[in-house]
């Protein structure tokens, strides 16, 4: 049985353009899973967001849900090589990334209007000529209003940067001279932080925390290691 993937499309050298798309592929990859994509499955997306996948008629919202499916349904212990330390470590490396650095690269990404313009403002290209404007500013207006809510978007730009520094930062201490964030073998951990990492570090927004991961030798191989891993057709 193939497992159907409903997720968004390839940009700017990304096997998708969120990172939770990529974190879910490389979790099926990882567990040596079949899997097609799908799309076109946004409108129909039980929790208004992707991914979401289809497992013999079974739907599994969230990345991190979608992981707990693979583990519980086929037996994957993604982290059978870890101390339980480690695991609760990779825990806390996954929550930063999609707590925090997740709406630091959303800021960077549809709030500044070159980064926009360059990125996001593509997705858009379907909509009739007309309306794309109004489309725009209104789906702009709606994450502007998410960003606040969250509390990222109260902070000046030279202070999300910080705060996105000190993640980058953070990433590159943990990873070291390590293939993966915890040794030889990667685990569930690593498909997030990659996810993260690729968003970052492609050339979709320049900011000073894409500066900043470039900057990090480490993190720049971890990226390639992976991608030419699991997506050498991205590599």
């Amino acid at each position: 049985m193939t497992i159907t993937l409903y997720c968004f499309r390839p940009v700017a050298g990304l096997p998708d353009a969120s990172p939770f798309v990529m974190k879910a592929m490389v979790l099926l990859k990882l567990a040596g899973l079949d899997y097609v994509e799908d799309r076109s499955g946004f409108s129909k997306a039980p929790k208004g967001k992707q991914p979401y996948i289809n497992d013999d008629g079974e739907i599994v919202a969230d990345s991190t849900f979608i992981r707990f499916h693979i583990e519980k349904k086929y037996g994957t212990d993604f982290d059978a090589h870890l101390s339980d330390e480690q695991k609760a470590v990779g825990w806390c490396v996954e929550k930063m990334c999609e707590e925090h650095l997740y709406w630091i690269v959303v800021h960077t990404r549809w709030m500044d209007d070159a980064n926009f313009e360059r990125g996001p403002a593509r997705f858009f290209d379907s909509v009739p000529a007309i309306a794309r404007p109004l489309v725009k500013w209104f789906i702009r207006r709606r994450i502007a209003n998410a960003l606040w809510a969250q509390g990222m978007g109260r902070h000046r730009p030279t202070e999300i940067d910080a705060l996105g520094v000190r993640d980058i930062e953070t990433l590159a201490m943990l990873i070291g001279d390590k293939p993966y964030l915890f040794g030889d073998e990667p685990c569930g951990a690593d498909a997030t932080v990659f996810g993260f990492l690729a968003s970052v570090l492609a050339p979709m927004a320049d900011s000073a925390v894409r500066d900043a991961a470039l900057a990090k030798p480490n993190l720049v191989a971890y990226r390639d290691r992976i991608m030419q891993a699991y997506f050498p057709e991205n590599a």
